[in-house]
This record gives C-alpha cells, sequence and structure tokens, in this order.
C-alpha cells in the first residue's frame, strides 16, 4: 500500500508547497520529537530505576511498566499518523478484561511497539528537532526584510562586518528562507512517509497477530462447547436425581393412601387416586424431558442406536444408514442427535412426506450427515428457532449445517462436523 502523503508530492509537486500538506508533515514531525523526548525519558528513569531496585524485587516490576511503554505510545502514534495517513492503523492487541499487563507482555504487538518507541525517540525525535532549528532559521530569513525594517538598519549585519543599508538588503536572506522552507517541505515528506512506513511495520495488526487471535477464539469455542455440555449434565442429573426421584415417592405415597382409603365413601379417596394419576402424568412428562435433553441410549451406545431409537419412535417410516466406525466425540454426537431430532420434527409436521431418510459417514475425520424427506418442500431455516439454535451450536464446533428445500420437495438437511476436537 502506497503512503499517502508520498503519492500527494508525486502527483503535483508543485502544488505540494502551497497545499495543507507541509503544514501537516511539519505538525507531525514537531509533535514526534516532543513525544519522542519524553518516551525517552520514561525508557531511560524505568531502566535506571528497574535495575537500581533488582537487589529489591521492586525493580521487576518497574521493568515490566517500562517494556509496555510502548503500548500507550502506540496509540497515540496510531492517532498522529492521521495527519498525513487518512487509513487508520488498526490496534494490534486484544480486548483483556483482567491480567492486562500480563496478557500485553505476552503480545508480540507489544514488542514491536516498544521497539518503535526505541526508533521513534531517538531518531525521529532527533530529526524532528533538527526540523524545527530548519523552520525555525528559514522562517528567520523570511522575515529578514520587516526586521531591518522595525530596527535601525545600521545595527544589522547580514553578513558579519558589513551593515545593511535597507530592508531591501534583506530579500537575499528572504530568498534563503524560502528555499529552506522548500526543502524542509519535501524533506519532511520524506520522512513523514517512513515514519508512516515503519508504523505499519510495527504498529498495526499482522498475520501472526491474526493467527494468535484465531487459535485463542479456537480455544475459547472448545471452552463454551465444554461448559455447554457440562452444564447440560448438571441439568439432566439434576433432573434424574433431584424432581424425577421426588416424583416417584410422591407417586408412591398417594399410592398408599388410596389403598388406605379404598372401600371408604367419600371424596378423598377419588381425589388421591385423580392426584396419583397426575403425579405419573408428570413423571412422564419429566421422562419425556430428560429424554430431549439427553438420552440416556446416546450415552450409553452412541449415535447409530440413538438414531435408530429415534425412528421407531417416528411416525413416519424412516431408513437409517449410519456407517461410523467408532464412537464420535460426545459434543459431536449431541450436536448430530439434534439434528437428526429437529429434522425428523420438522418433516412430520410440515412436509406431508410418507418417507425419510438419515446417512451419515466419516468422511475422513469429518462426520457427514443427511436427513431427506420426499415431503412438499418449501422449508425456510430462517423462520424456525430451531435449526437456527442448531446452526450455532455446530457453529461451536466449527462444523456447517445447510438446509435445502426446493418448492415441491425433496428437503434436505445436512450436516458436516470435524471430530477432531478443538
Amino acid at each position: 500500500m502506497d503512503v499517502a502523503v508520498w503519492a500527494a508530492v508525486r502527483r503535483r509537486p508543485v502544488r505540494f508547497l502551497v497545499s495543507g500538506w507541509p503544514w501537516r508533515v511539519w505538525a507531525l514531525l514537531l509533535s514526534g520529537a516532543v513525544q519522542g523526548v519524553l518516551a525517552l525519558l520514561m525508557l531511560v528513569v524505568g531502566l535506571v530505576l528497574g535495575v537500581a531496585l533488582s537487589v529489591l524485587g521492586v525493580g521487576l516490576v518497574v521493568l515490566a511498566g517500562t517494556a509496555v511503554v510502548g503500548v500507550p505510545v502506540g496509540v497515540v502514534e496510531r492517532w498522529r499518523l492521521r495527519l498525513v495517513e487518512p487509513v487508520r492503523l488498526a490496534d494490534p492487541h486484544r480486548t483483556v478484561a483482567r491480567q492486562w499487563l500480563r496478557t500485553r507482555l505476552r503480545e508480540r504487538a507489544t514488542w514491536r511497539e516498544l521497539g518503535y518507541v526505541a526508533v521513534q525517540s531517538t531518531v525521529f525525535a532527533a530529526v524532528g528537532l533538527a526540523f524545527a532549528a530548519l523552520l525555525g532559521c528559514s522562517l528567520l530569513l523570511l522575515a529578514a526584510p520587516v526586521f531591518i525594517w522595525a530596527v535601525q538598519p545600521d545595527t544589522v549585519m547580514l553578513i558579519p562586518g558589513r551593515p545593511v543599508s535597507g530592508p531591501l538588503d534583506g530579500l537575499a536572506a528572504s530568498a534563503l528562507g524560502l528555499l529552506g522552507l522548500v526543502v524542509a517541505g519535501y524533506s519532511g515528506a520524506l520522512v513523514a512517509g517512513a515514519q508512516v512506513r515503519l508504523a505499519r511495520l510495527l504498529l498495526t495488526v499482522r498475520d501472526e497477530d491474526l493467527g494468535a487471535q484465531v487459535v485463542e477464539l479456537t480455544r475459547s469455542r472448545a471452552r463454551l462447547a465444554d461448559a455447554f455440555e457440562a452444564e447440560r449434565r448438571r441439568i439432566e442429573r439434576d433432573l434424574h436425581d433431584g424432581a424425577q426421584q421426588q416424583l416417584v415417592a410422591l407417586g408412591m405415597t398417594l399410592g398408599l393412601a388410596e389403598l388406605e382409603l379404598r372401600g371408604q365413601d367419600g371424596p378423598a379417596a377419588e381425589l388421591v387416586a385423580r392426584a396419583r394419576g397426575e403425579a405419573r402424568l408428570a413423571l412422564d412428562q419429566l421422562r419425556t424431558l430428560v429424554r430431549g435433553i439427553h438420552p440416556q441410549v446416546l450415552t450409553d451406545h452412541g449415535l447409530p442406536a440413538a438414531v435408530a431409537e429415534l425412528a421407531l419412535r417416528h411416525p413416519v417410516p424412516v431408513l437409517v444408514e449410519l456407517d461410523l466406525p467408532r464412537r464420535l466425540p460426545g459434543p459431536v454426537e449431541s450436536a448430530a442427535y439434534f439434528t437428526v431430532t429437529e429434522a425428523l420434527t420438522n418433516a412430520a409436521k410440515h412436509s406431508d412426506a410418507d418417507e425419510i431418510a438419515v446417512h451419515g459417514l466419516l468422511d475422513g475425520d469429518t462426520l457427514v450427515l443427511s436427513v431427506t424427506d420426499n415431503g412438499r418442500g418449501g422449508a425456510d431455516p430462517a423462520t424456525g428457532a430451531g435449526l437456527q439454535g442448531l446452526a450455532d451450536r455446530v457453529a461451536i464446533l466449527r462444523g456447517r449445517l445447510t438446509v435445502t428445500s426446493p418448492t415441491g420437495g425433496p428437503t434436505r438437511l445436512r450436516l458436516e462436523v470435524p471430530c477432531s476436537g478443538s
């Protein structure tokens, strides 16, 4: 990518001098000189204090703080460079809520920024100070006629030993000052462009930073999947060992009460019998709910057996062909099972299909599973929360869920999810 200030010089060299570019370049260099001096002072003080206090153990903390000096300087630099570069440099750091210092010290971008500070506080700061001197001298020479007019001419000597006679004698000095401004404009543009190039190299996102972020996102996605699975098992366990057992105990207690009231007249026996029936219904609904969260057959026997059980209970004939030579990871099996469940439910409710086929196999280390029905088609995945939730769940596993359903059918749902973990 070209540098904007260099491109401005190449396009119209003469117009560059009378535009706002030289002022922006000089503002960048002069402000950089001030910032560079301050940054150099911070680095020197931090290093001296860190080394001096290292015997007390505090020096390591001071040195660590000195190492991250480049982070705030980088923020300021990315803002300052907008004077000569309209394309904003991206922040290479990732957002962290805690352990800020530890995270920054482990990022490569922090050390690149520290290197930039070392160059900017020495080389570019020195160049900025030189530009300050050049601009000051050039402006003084440019204003020489006015200066001569304002004071006694015989007290001014542009050349040692030779007093001037009037303001016209200062025109040569003005020409020299104007030449100095021209030199400062072009050379300043050259230095500013070089600083932009260095900033692009050290202060913005690089490929290795993106790679590190992708690795971290992959790990966080794996942790999210594990947390989801752990929470699912906790809910299942609580329902099975808590509410389900309490309903069983309630049903037994109501059964004993019904036996005690047998043969007695009055509404109590009828109410107990009704309560026992409602408790049995609630227990059946709870078992169905637990099975819907995660069926036990899936845990014990794997995906083929669980899908076969689904097919047996389904009102539409389902052909199941699953060629899986081994057990799959738990999150993959769970995602595949509920994908099949959602597809079969939608086919029974909306498609008017009379035949459904479930095919699945391992393609290398990727599970490829499809559910096809011969219904009327026209299904829109965006209108149902079920398929959208499944797509989000599959995305966590780095998988893909696609639905094709032309009008008139058939409807095909295809799942692809890697089985290699994170």
